[in-house]
């Protein structure tokens, strides 16, 4: 069965860190594109961060660019989001999602979501002021 799983989501303190874990089965990290979204109560889906096998950088949206990494473990099938310096607004549920058997990020616009056609069930992510 191909499937992502999340991980690592939690409640943190403003100004505190979260690493979330989006590990895949049923298919190799040879080639790949990853993305991250989240959303919040009332808001739509939003982009988060994409790492692909091929591009020579990752994406941010711009509201996580300088707080929020993204990087990979091919070994261990695993793409990681490292959160720093979190806020109240940071508050969502979090989601990655791939796009199967494609080794770039989407273009022109990395964070469109009908581009990514397998997604995991999500992981909370609650920053307390």
């Amino acid at each position: 069965e191909v499937r992502l799983v999340e991980s690592g989501g939690g409640l943190v303190q403003a100004g505190g860190s979260l690493r979330l874990s989006c590990t895949a089965s049923g298919f190799t990290f040879d080639d790949y594109a990853i993305g991250w979204f989240r959303q919040a109560p009332g808001k739509e889906r939003e982009g988060v961060s994409c790492i692909s096998s091929s591009d020579r950088r990752p994406y941010y949206g711009d509201s996580v660019k300088g707080r929020f990494t993204i990087s990979s473990d091919n070994a261990k099938n695993t793409v990681y989001l490292q959160m720093s310096s979190l806020k109240p607004e940071d508050t969502a549920v979090y989601y990655c999602a791939s796009v199967v058997a494609v080794s770039a990020c989407p273009r022109p616009k990395w964070a469109y979501i009908p581009s990514y056609d397998l997604w995991g069930q999500g992981t909370q992510v609650t920053v307390s002021s």
